[in-house]
């Protein structure tokens, strides 16, 4: 049978790119239907029976409710469900001061989506014939903006320095002696937590981004899915921050709605009414179910109550608990774990490892066990760094015995490698 021809933009994602073979690892059958299978590799949260059981009272309230058949009954406006974007921006202004109103807010169909048209804005041809690029601060950087620029090459990605804070425990810093922004930038971008590494930026690093974004006319872009108000992944001293030069995206995901794709978008005006258009071009309108199911506890206060005392020390203590399941599985091994600090994951430096982590991605996949090796996550470099095949990321957020299972199998594997 005849193939189709493929333009070159079909063609570039017609193979297995970086997050496609994740998500293709979520549904995959495992390799041993007889062994258990550990999913360490995915970005799904845990299912909190505090946070769920809100939900379900959420959900229930709206399907008794009169006004249920209506909702899923009809397309929302293309900046999104008008009730929630309000809730929004009157919840964040008087809990933080920001100066937003429901014109600042658009709403999404998932945080992958904002960072496609925000990624897209600002990089590429613009209309003076310049090209320009997305600039991230700290390479390592989550997997999931790789591959989403229409044109090819559209990051410059920094190295971070590299503090060590014990024998087992390193941070990333942002090497602010390495960025230098000109007419070839047209955005910063970084994610806080940062996936995949638990990295937390400073408040002051935040504002000193901002400021070097905003001195040259170009935005911000803080990817704040796993961060502050909600669902406040967050280990440290950190707040919530915003203003002009930001473009603060966040999502549902994370504090237990990842089916129902609901990203958020908080901008200047003029920003969110471009993200609006590209809502109505690709996909019309946004989902109406889950703004709508957040509306009513975000109103509450019962959203960032949950974010602050219920998400937010449940996954301290697992990453607390899988640093220690880390130490006793991988004993004597040369590894370090980066400061967990935030997020769902554990990035572990496995210095000097003589193979590529993609070859112990793929030893430990035919075990049944799933993480993600760090090359991934190294894009946008000019230079190749030795660092980027030696680390892979770990979601702990399932099943303890299963991360404990897994963390096993790979210092198994490690032992092999290292002493071959």
């Amino acid at each position: 049978m005849a193939s189709f021809r493929l333009s070159s933009f079909g063609e570039r994602y017609s193979g297995r790119t970086g997050i496609l073979e994740l998500m293709n690892d979520l549904s995959e059958p495992p390799a041993d239907p007889l062994s258990p299978f550990c999913m360490l590799g995915g970005g799904n949260p845990a299912i909190i029976p505090e946070v769920a059981s809100a939900w379900d009272d959420s959900l229930g309230a709206l399907t008794r409710g009169e006004g249920f058949a209506a909702l899923i009954g009809a397309y929302d406006s293309p900046a999104g469900s008008a009730g929630f974007r309000s809730a929004i921006a009157e919840s964040f202004s008087a809990s933080y001061g920001w100066p937003i109103a429901e014109g600042n807010v658009a709403i999404v169909n998932g945080s992958q989506i904002a960072a496609f048209y925000l990624l897209n804005m600002f990089s590429g041809a613009f209309p003076d014939g310049r090209r320009r690029k997305i600039l991230l601060p700290v390479v390592p950087e989550y997997i999931g903006y790789a591959d989403q620029g229409l044109e090819r090459d559209c990051f410059s990605g920094r190295k971070p320095g590299i503090e060590m804070l014990g024998e087992r425990s390193f941070k990333y810093r942002v090497d602010f002696d390495s960025i230098a922004i000109d007419d070839s930038i047209g955005a910063i971008c970084v994610s806080r937590p940062t996936n995949p590494t638990g990295n937390v930026l400073t408040d002051e690093e935040v504002r000193k981004l901002a400021a070097l974004a905003g001195a040259r006319g170009i935005p911000l872009i803080l990817d704040n899915a796993y961060g502050l108000p909600f669902p406040g992944i967050i280990f440290r001293d950190a707040q919530p921050i915003w203003n002009e030069d930001i473009v603060l995206c966040m999502s549902l995901s994370k504090i237990g709605l990842p089916a129902l794709r609901t990203g958020i978008v908080i901008a200047r005006e003029e920003t969110i009414k471009a993200v609006s258009a590209m809502n109505a071009i690709v996909s019309l309108a946004t989902g109406s179910l889950g703004p709508a199911i957040a509306e009513s506890l975000l109103r509450s206060g019962k959203l960032l109550e949950l974010s602050r005392e219920v998400v937010g020390p449940y996954y301290a203590a697992r990453s607390k608990r899988a640093l220690e399941i880390a130490a006793e599985e991988l004993g004597d091994l040369p590894w370090a774990a980066h400061a967990s600090e935030g997020s769902i994951f554990l990035w572990l430096w496995l210095k000097d490892i003589p193979i590529p982590t993609r070859e112990l991605y793929l030893r430990l996949k035919a075990r049944n066990v799933i993480v993600l090796p760090g090359e991934s996550f190294f894009y946008g470099l000019d230079e190749d760094w030795a660092h980027s095949r030696e680390c892979v990321r770990l979601n702990y957020s399932g099943p303890e015995a299963l991360f404990a299972r897994g963390l096993g199998i790979m210092a198994e594997e490690l032992r092999r490698i290292y002493s071959a």
